[in-house]
């Protein structure tokens, strides 16, 4: 499978991915303050999820990426996504059909 750029084509609406975040650095847990850098995570596209009355709107864009037990990301954070592979035996079609 390949990168796709957002600017090209956006996933489906709630669809499941692979983004690619050039700039996540993420705090380790713990009171530290140790960083990671994590520059591919799954995330969920949530397609013109910011009202049009929204500031947030004006200002990140209509879009958002809803994360998996990690933060959730304004849209310009992806600069890249690819469909989530499926793993042996199929599990990812499974996955798909429980959501």
């Amino acid at each position: 499978m390949k990168w796709i750029p957002v600017t090209e084509r956006l996933p489906d609406d709630g669809q499941r991915v692979l983004a690619f975040l050039p700039r996540n650095t993420v705090y380790l847990p713990g009171k530290s303050g140790d960083t990671r850098f994590l520059p591919v995570i799954p995330l969920r596209f949530a397609k013109d999820f910011f009202a049009e009355a929204n500031p947030k709107r004006a200002k990140f864009g209509p879009h958002f990426w809803l994360g998996e037990g990690q933060s959730n990301h304004y849209f310009d954070d992806v600069t890249h996504w690819m469909p989530v592979p499926e793993g042996p035996g199929g599990e990812q079609e499974e996955l798909r059909r429980a959501d």
